[in-house]
């Protein structure tokens, strides 16, 4: 060993005085008179040495037996069978060979032209191979016994999954590291070292060789081939279950429960895991501009996988069947990617990760565009849905309470209307003079346009007019009760409220015209010109008349269905307001004829009370559809 490094001192110092001697020569015999000071036969060498300074093959033969030295030492750790990093002062002594034998490389590369330093060069670099796989190896072992291959949960108290201390980095040796068990969080606010510092250290220390070296790859494909597992193995012990699922697709019939694992999964990956993962990546490589490029690519390999695992789940969501039931998933999923851009953007913000930004962009964009596809899908159920049976007694079709209860819904997600706004409608005609505050309102405005056009085609299914009218004011006073204090009313803002509310009044008005107006009609008398004899006949037959055509709207009446009690007593009000004072002024003309007088009880079969009872047992039916959940 004393042999050794007389021979490393004399071919330093021999470098130095040569170097320096070209230009000044006092320079030179300074530095020789220091390195006589320590022996005399130094002095004697550096000069033979120096004698000639053009003479290259003395320093090939220097640079030949610094190579052998090197050789013999690197030799000993690069075959032995043990882990080198299992003792410290055999790590500390491999490296500084490593990094004399990469001092020399580039020391003697300028003079590479000469074939006598070539030879010593590609031995070197040979050489330099073989320590570069030892300390691949070693960093493998490293990563492996400090829990890289192993999955770590975290707990809800925002804890790391590993807890550092003085006795983690004084520990040298190769015992086992305990892995925390796996337990759900609610804060997301929390870095995990799952490496201990000491260990970190040593890994960096391999690292920056082998980044020196020209072998920055090879050590970020041993660090992201045990970091990759880990991610995978954390995110699986969270629920999700990545691939399987993923390249399968989701199926139309998946329930919430699988889309609940995934958000769990990605907002644990991106707020704790993928920071985690760069804190540790930038720490084991540095943070210098010569190991920027090796520690991103780490990053990016260690999470390229499982962040597609993540991404590819929801691509498969926002692919899938675009049925109006699958809204709210899907809005799940594109609020959790959206809520997550953030951090995505600053994660994978170097060039190895423009891709895995590009795809959750992607990504998140496709779920927009199936939520937009999802409206144009109720549009054609809308359409689609047959004008076959009619609703008994006039009552709430059960479209009409599903599209309410579904916009309602959808309208109190404050994300729909960013979904529209970032996308222009394809281009609807609507009533311009709603004039819609947003894209998403124009939406709207636009469903609830085919709704109602879909009704007023069913509503021609009813051969009487008047139960036709009554259909269509069910289910238009629905509509209006449902826009009304709701986001979809404010969205669709009061000229729209208070123009449909006129249709719902105008259907009334045409309910009242053609069913009561006839029997109004009846009651409607000119005996001015009339013989008593004319008038008293007149009379009877318009009581018998009315006698019969009262009696047969209440009886099929009293089977309509009217859903809203509020709008069952306007109704009833209004029925009565016109009816009853036209009767009671019909009957006392009728009882002041002297001739039919007597007879009164014979042709007056309802008096006005028995009148004003059968109109309060109107629209006594139970409307099917609109007699459960409102």
């Amino acid at each position: 060993m004393a042999e050794n490094g007389e021979e490393k001192l004399i071919a330093v110092a021999r470098h130095i005085a040569k170097t320096l001697g070209h230009t000044d020569n006092a320079m030179a015999d300074d530095i020789l008179q220091i390195f006589s000071n320590f022996d005399g036969r130094l002095r004697e060498k550096l000069t033979e040495t120096l004698a000639d300074p053009d003479d290259s093959r003395t320093g090939v033969s220097v640079l030949d037996q610094t190579l052998k030295s090197l050789d013999r030492q690197i030799s000993r750790y690069v075959t032995v069978d043990h882990p080198i990093w299992s003792d410290s002062a055999d790590a500390s002594t491999f490296l500084d060979a490593v990094d004399e034998l990469v001092a020399s490389i580039r020391e003697w590369t300028p003079l590479a032209a000469d074939k006598a330093v070539t030879a010593c060069l590609d031995r070197a670099e040979d050489l330099l191979q073989q320590c570069m796989f030892r300390l691949e190896e070693e960093f493998k072992l490293l990563m492996e016994r400090s829990g890289g291959g192993d999955s770590v949960d975290y707990g809800g108290r925002g804890s790391g999954g590993y807890v550092e201390s003085d006795e983690d980095e004084e520990n040298e040796g190769y015992e086992d590291v305990e892995i925390p068990v796996a337990h759900p969080v609610s804060d997301y606010n929390i870095i995990i070292d799952a490496v201990p510092a000491g260990t970190v250290n040593d890994l960096h220390e391999i690292s920056k060789r082998m980044v020196g070296a020209g072998y920055g790859k090879e050590c970020s494909m041993a660090y992201s081939l045990c970091r990759r597992e880990f991610l995978e193995e954390s995110l699986s012990r969270l629920g999700f279950s990545g691939l399987q699922k993923s390249n399968a697709g989701v199926r139309d019939d998946d329930d919430e429960i699988e889309i609940d694992k995934w958000i769990k999964a990605i907002n644990m990956a991106v707020r704790v895991f993928y920071p985690s993962e760069r804190r540790l990546c930038d720490r084991v490589f540095g943070y210098s501009s010569a190991t920027a490029a090796a520690a991103d690519l780490s990053f990016m390999e260690a999470c390229r996988v499982s962040v597609m695992e993540l991404l590819n789940f929801a691509n498969g969501v926002a692919m899938g069947s675009r049925a109006p039931d699958r809204l709210f998933k899907i809005l799940d999923v594109y609020e959790a990617v959206k809520d997550l851009m953030p951090e995505i953007e600053v994660l994978f913000a170097d060039q190895y990760c423009l891709f895995i930004r590009n795809e959750a962009i992607g990504v998140w964009k496709r779920l927009g565009e199936s939520i937009r596809g999802i409206f144009m899908e109720l549009e054609n159920l809308i359409r689609r849905d047959p004008a076959k049976a009619a609703v008994p007694g006039g009552g709430l079709h059960p479209i009409t309470r599903y599209v309410m209860n579904y916009l309602r819904a959808a309208c109190s997600r404050p994300t729909l209307e960013q979904v529209f706004d970032e996308n222009v409608v394809p281009p609807v005609v609507v009533d311009r003079s709603l004039s819609p505050s947003s894209p998403l309102a124009v939406q709207m405005a636009w469903i609830m346009e085919v709704l109602e056009n879909n009704l007023e085609a069913k509503s021609k299914i009813y051969r009487d007019p008047a139960l036709s009218s009554v259909f269509m004011m069910n289910n238009g006073r629905y509509i209006v009760k449902k826009v009304k204090d709701d986001e979809l009313g404010s969205l669709l803002g009061d000229d729209w409220v208070r123009k449909h509310t006129a249709k719902v009044r105008q259907y009334h008005v045409n309910y009242q015209r053609s069913s009561w107006n006839k029997i109004l009609n009846a009651l409607k008398l000119d005996n001015n010109n009339l013989s008593p004899n004319v008038a008293s006949k007149a009379m009877k037959e318009k009581l018998k008349l009315f006698n019969s055509q009262f009696e047969e709207i209440c009886r099929t009446q009293s089977t309509w269905a009217i859903f809203d009690e509020q709008l069952k007593e306007e109704l009833k009000h209004s029925v009565g307001s016109a009816l009853l004072p036209a009767y009671r002024s019909f009957l006392g003309r009728f009882q002041n004829i002297q001739d039919i007088a007597k007879y009164a009880e014979k042709y007056v079969k309802f008096e006005v009370e028995d009148v004003e009872a059968r109109i309060d047992g109107l629209f006594q039916g139970t409307a099917v559809s609109g007699s459960g959940r409102k």
